[in-house]
């Protein structure tokens, strides 16, 4: 059963949240954040991509990145930039997009339940990029950023969620990249607490939705000073580690879409001659052509658009990772006739999400920069808990969550 816990936040004071907020370190590059925090002195970026301190080409793996990240918390904290809450509690965050609204729980997550699988993972992680995050864990002694876990809808916490909701938030705007409102309010009423805790001691599961690496990163940091303190209790806050937590059915999961460089040498016609062992081929027309439902893609190639149907007999309804369109396209089209075989390597196909739109597929290829591309039907939340709750992981690059969570709202400290 899930074990989670109230924690004092360290947050920016509310007229500063909007100077303070940032993207995710992970959804941008050095230059987009050097570009975005300007010359804002109290972006965020400046403690979660410190390169930007740096010149120009500064390695964001370089040592002194890590310690700028450091010395540039301590300096958010002493300038007041960042102030520690009096008491422990929990924090509900909102976002709106496009009109929906899904709310989320800010928690402390047990470092214990991710190690023995209670947290459940759906994507496997790479250890360069589990170290690079553990370094930023251990040189703040916090978790900057929070996790994004989904966990099975749960009345008893939608309607106390639904009641602090009716109150006037703790912090509220509009974030200027995504135009996506963001909405925080505090839980430090003791039975509301107790409530929250009681309710996920109930649940069997958590599931990790976005942000693989930081889970593991911070929960390899958990484990790590528990067997450095001689002393361990087991009740420290670095047994503990940040994550908001939403309900299943609330969150939204967009296509992740291929673009691809080349077609392994074959010709248009030849590329289309292939897919006909497997698929079943509607040409549409220049229009920009979404599909509608599970096992059907669109190709877009030379202008036009297909319609993909993939053959009875090409997946497996019964196997949750075979039933995947992530599964099927890249067996029977990237690896079958294009030999693109490892996604996470080949420099021969990109991924774009899809809140950038098909558009973005047909502007690609339009360039000249790409030869084609293929657009798949958004995998659900349910494959995803499914593929979990089955031990297996997901093929890469399948899921692309929005809204992204903003970082900067609520941090937690190790101490």
């Amino acid at each position: 059963m899930a074990r989670v816990k109230p924690f004092r936040g360290i947050r920016p004071p509310k007229e500063l949240v909007e100077k303070v907020e940032s993207r995710p370190y992970d959804v941008l590059n050095s230059e987009e954040a050097r570009l975005e925090a300007g010359d804002n002195e109290m972006s965020l970026y400046h403690i979660i991509k410190p390169e930007i301190d740096f010149p120009e080409g500064t390695s964001e793996y370089d040592p002194r990145v890590y310690e700028r990240a450091a010395e540039n918390f301590q300096k958010f904290q002493d300038r007041g930039w960042l102030v520690a809450d009096e008491k422990e509690q929990y924090y509900i965050y909102a976002q709106t997009m496009n009109g929906k609204t899904q709310y989320g729980l800010v928690i402390g997550a047990w470092v214990d339940d991710y190690l023995n699988g209670v947290i459940k993972k759906h994507e496997l992680t790479r250890r360069d990029k589990e170290e690079d995050r553990m370094k930023h864990v251990r040189v703040n002694n916090a978790n900057i950023e929070p996790v994004f876990f989904a966990y099975p809808d749960n009345k008893v916490l939608d309607d106390l969620i639904m009641r602090h909701a009716k109150d006037e938030p703790e912090y509220d705007f509009i974030a200027p990249i995504d135009g996506f409102r963001h909405r925080l309010w505090i839980v430090s009423n003791e039975d509301d607490i107790q409530t929250i805790t009681d309710e996920f001691a109930k649940m069997p599961s958590l599931y990790i939705a976005d942000g693989h690496h930081r889970s593991a990163a911070a929960a390899l940091v958990g484990a790590e000073k528990q067997k450095q303190n001689p002393n361990h209790r087991g009740d420290e806050e670095y047994n503990y580690f940040m994550a908001v937590c939403f309900q299943a059915s609330q969150l939204t999961i967009l296509d992740y879409n291929r673009v691809l460089k080349d077609l392994n040498g074959l010709s248009s016609e030849q590329f289309l001659e292939a897919l006909q062992k497997n698929f079943t081929i509607e040409k549409k027309d220049s229009e920009i052509y979404k599909p509608t439902h599970l096992h059907e893609f669109s190709l877009y190639l030379d202008g036009c658009w297909y319609a993909l149907n993939a053959k009875k007999g090409t997946f497996d309804d019964k196997d949750p990772i075979g039933v995947l369109d992530v599964d099927i396209s890249s067996r029977l089209i990237l690896d079958e006739i294009l030999h693109i075989g490892d996604l996470r390597s080949s420099q021969r196909i990109d991924f774009v999400g899809g809140l950038r739109g098909l558009s973005e597929l047909k502007r690609r290829v339009d360039s000249g920069e790409m030869r084609a591309a293929l657009a798949l039907y958004p995998v659900t939340m349910k494959q995803i808990m499914d593929i979990a709750d089955s031990g297996k992981i997901m093929p890469p690059k399948a899921t692309w969550f929005e809204p992204k969570l903003r970082s900067g709202l609520v941090i937690h400290k190790l101490v």
